[in-house]
């Protein structure tokens, strides 16, 4: 070799190439001149439902209907000689339904006329940015909680005490108000003492816990207490590994939640649906560590009652947001926070008759981080 060759690094070979494509999570397919299908990678034929075999040569039309907003990309990238890409675009087929993606189209310069379309399904940003939005509502409420915990409690204790001296020299008519003093600086306490559980920062103990063991759990104390006349059916996966968590903080928001559902649900023909299973979740990081781990535990409790209003539902984990009359409105704050101290995410589905909430969670393995 020569000293111009020297350092020069060759290029892959096509196998190479065609490993790497296959390794990437996102559908990945190239469509040439002729609007046909020239290569796919797995993910692509996963998307598709058909092997790369039988898709090669098959016009992209025949897949995708030509009023599709894919069609419209790839003839802009083509055109413009640079890559487009569009989010949030619904692609329909009768070949895979239909799908919410992001799209993302490339020319080819060393193959004029084809081009390299990549799609990124749209539920697992969703889920990131549902994870992020209720962890940012959570932390909200931690430092409202902190906030709260050292400016209120302090002045209400001593208009309390303040209140009571003035009562033991007041006339019968003013007792009262002193007594009416007294019991709404008491309410309010308790408002604090109820949001002082988002200001706790100490680092969570985490282990092994039988996530059906925590739901059978819910699903007795329900059953004796606030959920007595709503049926309650369970669909668990019996293969389902341990989660990785704190079994008290799992018991305490999946309470919430089967509470949440059975009061919606309410008692006339009122249902709730427990079910767990293994699916191949989002890649996030675990809180207080920089291990990434999958979410593959997801746990979901269904109620078949009037659904969340349409106006409610973007800020549903917000603190003080709330659908009933008498409602604090920090049930679902409190669960997102428990979820994603799991480093896990929470996300729900409302329509009437039917609203599921899920919650995805790390499985337990011998080194998992605590």
């Amino acid at each position: 070799m020569n000293d111009a060759g020297k350092g020069r690094k060759q290029p892959l070979p096509e196998a190479d190439s065609s490993a790497i494509l296959n390794a990437l999570a996102d559908p990945v397919f190239t469509v040439d001149a002729e609007g046909r299908f020239a290569s796919l990678n797995n993910a692509a034929e996963q998307f598709l439902g058909s092997s790369a075999r039988h898709m090669v040569g098959r016009t992209l039309a025949a897949v995708v209907p030509q009023d599709s907003p894919l069609h419209a990309l790839i003839e802009q990238a083509r055109q413009q000689a640079t890559s487009v890409s569009q989010y949030g675009v619904t692609i329909e087929s009768p070949r895979f339904g239909s799908r919410y993606v992001s799209i993302d189209v490339a020319p080819i310069p060393e193959m004029p006329g084809t081009v390299a379309v990549t799609v990124q399904e749209r539920s697992i940003a969703r889920k990131i940015d549902h994870q992020l939005t209720h962890r940012n509502a959570a932390r909200s409420v931690t430092a409202m909680a902190a906030m709260l915990a050292h400016e209120v409690k302090n002045p209400l204790s001593g208009i309390r005490g303040a209140a009571q001296l003035l009562e033991q020299g007041a006339s019968a008519g003013d007792q009262a108000l002193t007594s009416l003093i007294c019991e709404e600086a008491d309410r309010i306490v308790a408002l604090v003492d109820r949001m002082e559980m988002f200001s706790d920062e100490r680092p969570m103990e985490r282990g092994p816990v039988n996530i059906h063991e925590v739901l059978e759990h819910v699903r007795k104390v329900a059953q004796t207490g606030f959920a007595r006349e709503v049926r309650i059916r369970e669909s668990y996966d019996p293969s389902l590994p341990p989660v990785l968590g704190n079994r008290d903080l799992l018991i305490q928001a999946l309470l919430n939640l089967v509470k949440n559902g059975a009061e919606a649900a309410g008692e006339a023909d009122g249902q709730l649906v427990l079910s767990t299973r293994y699916q191949q979740g989002v890649r996030l990081a675990v809180p207080g560590g920089g291990a990434r781990v999958d979410l593959p535990l997801m746990v979901t409790v269904q109620d078949n009652g009037s659904g969340i209003p349409d106006d409610l539902q973007e800020h549903l984990f917000d603190p003080f947001v709330t659908t009933k009359p008498a409602g604090k409105g920090l049930g679902l704050a409190l669960v997102a926070k428990i979820v994603g101290d799991h480093g896990g995410v929470i996300e729900f589905d409302s329509e009437p008759g039917k609203t599921v909430f899920r919650i995805m969670l790390p499985k337990a393995q011998e080194e998992a981080p605590q």
